[in-house]
């Protein structure tokens, strides 16, 4: 099983030191960067994009979106995992994530489980390839 060096970009710090220390502790994910709003995930992911394997996105930030991270992601052709965790999970967030390159959209108040076997997938080798949202 390999490590998934992962970045989170997530606006709310309770969530996101959570977040971290359940993924971290339940599957092989490192966190090794993280933003909390749009231009600094952006900034962050063109300078050191291609040195992670999984992108963790937020939707509705303080400052900026998820969606503007996702189209940055997609422009960059980063060779990366793309999920988004947001409250906000609708059928129309989900196209439009999925029209952005996101292979995965979870819903924050009820498939974080659904997120850790992902990452576990992911991490042992047993997920569908990129893009392919299962």
């Amino acid at each position: 099983m390999s490590t998934l060096k992962t970045f989170i970009v997530e606006d709310n710090p309770l969530i996101y030191e959570n977040l971290v220390s359940t993924l971290e502790e339940l599957t092989s994910v490192e966190v090794v960067g993280s933003a909390g709003d749009e231009a600094s995930a952006v900034k962050w992911l063109l300078d050191e994009g291609n040195q992670v394997d999984l992108l963790i996105i937020d939707i509705f930030l303080l400052n900026g979106s998820g969606l503007g991270v996702l189209q940055a992601a997609k422009d960059a052709d980063l060779p990366v995992r793309r999920v988004v965790l947001t409250n906000y999970a609708s059928a129309d967030i989900r196209r439009r994530c999925a029209a952005l390159g996101a292979d995965r959209v979870f819903d924050k108040s009820c498939e974080l489980e659904e997120l850790i076997t992902y990452c576990a997938r992911v991490a042992d080798g047993t997920a569908t390839a990129p893009g392919t949202l299962s």
